[in-house]
């Protein structure tokens, strides 16, 4: 593989990108995975073929969400060489396209959400907890978020997520009161010892930490699946949840009332009336 055509070609690619507003962290992790393919590969930018796909998304080791996700971007990647004329066809309509299988939500309990917020030794990873149990806010939406993010005259908020879409979240009472801890203007979280902000990574880092030290097993994931299941579970109407969770699509909003579904269930199972004492006639 040529380095240095493929890195430029990646280059090119990245600014399409950035164009159709797609976030930086979408694209360094898009090109990441291209750049792994053609090393994989040992092919040059324009030479891939649908058994290299397959090869490098049939790995061993790779989970099915993480084969549909690389066939997604190399999708991409080949959408992007024909629409551009650098290639004729694009080799991932050609190669299988891996089923996601998507797994129910694992919401936090309702009972260890308080033993969390208590662990939080400090008051910005308690406000990350928040952000995520109560407005559903994934952690790299938590990372860059500022004061300008509120709208106080609203009291909504504004959040950039997936593929750079804002959406506008009514702001939650208890985030209200929290919020004047910090600052009106900047980044609520920004890093130290260097400009800008912490990344998802430290987020995750700082939240479930909170979590080990309140012997809570689990992602921090699973507090914005505590947003989504709550809502329903109080009654939210499914395409309200919808909105509130920023899904594209509603069938992966639905997938979090199989939760309520399965807890309705345990419910109505865990009902024992008592054996009567006399004889029932036939």
């Amino acid at each position: 593989m040529d380095t240095v055509t493929a890195e430029s070609v990646l280059t090119i690619w990245g600014v399409w990108q950035a164009a159709a507003n797609l976030s930086q962290r979408t694209i360094n992790e898009r090109t990441a995975v291209i750049r792994h393919l053609l090393t994989f590969s040992q092919c040059g930018p324009y030479e891939l073929t649908p058994e290299h796909i397959v090869l490098y998304t049939t790995r061993p080791g790779l989970k099915d969400s993480t084969r549909a996700t690389y066939h997604s971007t190399i999708t991409a990647y080949g959408d992007w060489l024909v629409k551009t004329g650098r290639c004729k066809r694009n080799p991932a309509h050609q190669a299988p396209s891996p089923k996601r299988r998507r797994g129910l939500p694992r919401p936090v309990k309702d009972d260890d959400l308080p033993h969390i917020l208590e662990a939080a030794n400090r008051r910005r990873t308690r406000m990350m907890i928040l952000l995520g149990v109560l407005a559903g806010l994934r952690v790299h939406e938590i990372a860059k978020f500022a004061g300008e993010d509120i709208d106080w005259d609203n009291l909504s908020m504004v959040v950039t997520g997936k593929g750079g879409k804002t959406a506008y979240l009514p702001l939650h009472p208890i985030l209200a009161e929290e919020a004047v801890h910090f600052p009106r203007e900047g980044a609520w979280f920004p890093a130290y010892g260097r400009t800008g902000t912490i990344g998802a990574r430290a987020v995750s880092k700082a939240i479930k930490s909170a979590m080990n030290r309140a012997g809570v097993k689990g992602k921090p994931h699973m507090l914005r699946h505590h947003f989504g299941t709550t809502l329903l579970r109080n009654g939210a109407n499914l395409r309200v949840v919808q909105e509130l969770m920023r899904h594209e699509s509603i069938a992966t909003t639905q997938i979090y009332t199989q939760v309520t579904t399965n807890e309705m269930r345990e419910a109505v199972n865990s009902l024992t009336p008592t054996s009567p004492t006399h004889t029932l006639a036939a």
